[in-house]
């Protein structure tokens, strides 16, 4: 039988392949997110109430519900909702890649939505009072005023977001997709190595996390350097 770093090798494009497809998950969740969850969190802070409590109804919703289990909603419920509403005789077929990049758009937009909804209340008062001094429009004043500072002040929390978002990832291994997780527990059967594969999953996962929230914690330090 092979060793299993003789397997390791063999298998380094197949795995390659899958921490892609993580990765790539990982990256247009966080954007699709991010831009999901930015209205969601002006509407949270707007003074329309029938707004704010969708809003809020929203992000109560999938901030108390398991990531997996929303996972398999959409999954398997999707295709019978989308039958009923187009009038189609049988369930319309989504795929497990749509699934899966949906529902973690949608997922990670409630709570991208209130890291936002932080950020721009952090904003001090006085610095609307000053845009609207200078005659600024809402739209102006979000732009050149608030957002700036909202954003240097919740980059690292979003980062820190999206950092939890990529290890959630391995979530999607239920709908056997070709993610790193799959790809790899799929070899370690096949190969009669799943410890060894499981090991490496570990090591990889924390390795890029690690990198990451050491990237977040320069940011932070940059940022609480920059206050003073």
């Amino acid at each position: 039988m092979a060793s299993s770093w003789q397997v390791l090798l063999a298998a380094l494009p197949q795995l390659a392949e899958g921490l892609v497809f993580s990765v790539t998950l990982a990256a247009v969740s966080a954007i699709a997110g991010m831009l999901v969850g930015i209205p969601i969190a002006l509407a949270r802070i707007s003074g329309a109430r029938a707004l704010s409590a969708v809003a809020w109804a929203y992000v109560t919703l999938f901030r108390c519900v398991p990531l997996l289990l929303v996972i398999f909603w959409f999954y398997l419920l999707m295709p019978l909702l989308a039958q009923r509403v187009i009038g189609a005789r049988f369930p319309v077929p989504i795929g497990p890649v749509y699934s899966a990049f949906f529902t973690f758009m949608i997922f990670e937009a409630a709570y991208y939505s209130e890291i936002i909804r932080a950020g721009i209340q952090s904003v001090a008062r006085g610095q609307y009072e000053a845009g609207r001094a200078l005659c600024l429009s809402s739209v102006d004043l979000y732009r050149y005023v608030v957002l700036p500072q909202a954003i240097r002040r919740m980059l690292p929390i979003l980062l820190t977001q999206t950092v939890i978002l990529f290890q959630d990832t391995s979530l999607v291994y239920v709908l056997t997709l070709p993610d790193f997780v799959g790809v790899a527990a799929r070899l370690g059967q096949r190969e009669g190595q799943l410890p060894f594969f499981y090991i490496l999953i570990a090591v990889v996962f924390f390795a890029i996390s690690f990198a990451l929230s050491r990237a977040v914690r320069q940011l932070e330090l940059r940022g609480a350097a920059a206050a003073y």
